[in-house]
């Protein structure tokens, strides 16, 4: 995007690619569908920025989430908007999407050379002046665009460079973790809920009595632990705490019912059960599969027939529903993270150009600044739209 912009502006511009082809993160973004924005306004993109919001007024201003559909749809690579505002290529091909901009910057003139891993930043009397890359050759330019990423999936190329860059020009680097990420689990019995979905719940993490996170949707289970979209959600917000260690997450099954009611529920479904044994009592409460971990956590007998369970034995029942526990352990890794969180301080980056407050003809675009958004096409778009700003300012 930044490529595209400062060639269609006049400059002369070559992209320096690591790898031997572009957009391999693009490629895998959104399970290779590729949610390349959200279809919504300049104060709804703020408030899904989690991490500096305020830095980028200025980028969403100048390049919103219809000047980027509009960019894809003027490429010949039509986008449909789906739930959420999320915004998807017609096709479902990420590949698309890197077509458009592989063709954008063969139309504005830009050279790309593959394989060409940059090493340094060369400065002079305060200003860039060129790189030098692995292969000993140095490159003149009077600016430079560093669009590296953060540390997520390294198999694509993110290694970190961004930031090895950024400390040797003199700049801060705030603290980096994995962001948007699932999250390992001491209880043993996730093992056998591996692959389950559990919708329509409300998931609450707590550090001791302390709310860090309380909300509505959907999770997943995995083999160790918990994923899904409220779960990589709670990871933006609430991971710095969780990341230091210790915290406590509950499921409400049935969000939509209050104590009372649920037990009104239970009545009515075990009256009509009252021949069947407990662990068989629960198929219009609870997903099959979980079903005998929720019996097991009981504590009540799983042979006791629904009809004999007392009062104090539903209590149990609905509170158990109401707040399932699960201990958090540990954030995932960068190899499953969507994001990075954390990066080149923006206190060090000029708001409406992109450019290094400490070396001229610099500027830092996308996931290598400490800016991050929550899903659903966001992060994105603070791709376009930072990357956009750059070669406008350049």
């Amino acid at each position: 995007m930044a490529a595209v912009t400062a060639a269609g502006r006049g400059h002369s511009v070559t992209v320096l690619e690591k790898n031997e082809k572009t957009g391999k993160k693009i490629y895998i973004t959104g399970k290779g569908r590729c949610n390349l924005t959200n279809a919504t306004d300049t104060e709804n993109l703020i408030k899904n920025t989690i991490r500096n919001p305020k830095f980028m007024y200025s980028a969403y201003s100048n390049f919103s989430s219809f000047d980027a559909i509009d960019f894809f749809e003027g490429l010949e690579c039509p986008v449909k908007i789906e739930r959420g505002n999320r915004a998807f290529p017609v096709s479902d091909h990420s590949s698309d999407i890197i077509k458009a901009l592989n063709k954008a910057m063969k139309e504005k003139g830009v050279r790309v050379r593959y394989g060409v891993n940059v090493t340094e930043i060369l400065t002079e009397d305060g200003r860039v002046c060129g790189v030098v890359t692995e292969a000993g050759d140095t490159i003149k330019a009077d600016a430079v665009m560093i669009a590296t990423g953060g540390l997520s999936y390294k198999s694509t190329g993110s290694t970190g460079d961004g930031f090895t860059f950024a400390k040797a020009l003199g700049h801060k680097v705030t603290d980096t973790r994995p962001s948007l990420v699932g999250m390992s689990v001491k209880e043993d019995f996730v093992k056998e809920l591996e692959g389950l979905s559990l919708k329509n719940i409300n998931v609450t993490i707590k550090d001791g009595k302390k709310k860090l996170y309380d909300g509505f949707g959907e999770m997943l289970f995995t083999r160790n632990g918990v994923s899904g979209p409220l779960i990589l959600t709670a990871s933006s917000i609430a991971g710095d705490k969780i990341f230091k260690g210790g915290a406590s997450l509950f499921i409400d099954m049935k969000p939509a019912l209050s104590k009372e009611e649920l037990d009104e529920r239970i009545v009515k479904d075990f009256t009509a059960f009252h021949a069947k044994e407990l662990k068989n009592a629960f198929d219009k409460l609870l997903p099959k599969s979980f079903i005998p971990v929720f019996v097991s956590c009981l504590g009540i007998d799983a042979d006791k027939k629904a009809g004999n369970v007392s009062k104090a034995d539903r209590e149990k029942i609905v509170t158990l529903l109401k707040n399932f526990p699960l201990t958090i352990t540990a954030l995932k890794g960068y190899d499953e993270a969507v994001i990075t969180k954390g990066g080149v301080s923006v206190k060090e980056i000029n708001p409406h150009t992109m450019e290094s407050k400490l070396v001229k003809g610099v500027y830092f675009i996308g996931e290598v600044i400490d800016v991050d958004a929550l899903t659903g096409g966001f992060n994105l778009q603070i791709a376009w739209s930072t990357g956009h700003l750059a070669g406008m300012s350049v």
